[in-house]
């Protein structure tokens, strides 16, 4: 078997380990914190549609991040995190587009 072919089995060795809740030395985990869109949205006082317009965000894509069926990937994170800092900022912003 290749190099490769024994790397690749190694990894998704790991990988499987790592699912079944498994420490894997030397394996590398990030742990990302995502933002609690409903509560931001709540913190403004907004309706989900007011926040969908205000901050550019498609309703679907709000509903299913507030109701756990998407989470926001890491840039939309860290775009809900700049709106729970600085939301009357952000809304300027996008306002002027």
């Amino acid at each position: 078997m290749s190099k490769f072919g024994k790397e690749l089995i190694a990894s998704l060795q790991q990988a499987a380990a790592h699912a079944g809740g498994r420490k894997v030395p030397g394996m590398r985990v990030t742990k990302v914190e995502l933002p609690n869109v409903k509560a931001i949205r709540r913190s403004l006082r907004m309706s989900q549609h007011r926040f969908a317009i205000a901050y550019r965000i498609p309703l679907s894509t709000l509903k299913n991040w507030e109701q756990g069926r998407r989470h926001p990937d890491a840039p939309a994170a860290a775009y809900l995190l700049a709106i729970k800092r600085r939301p009357k900022e952000i809304m300027e912003a996008m306002a002027r587009r």
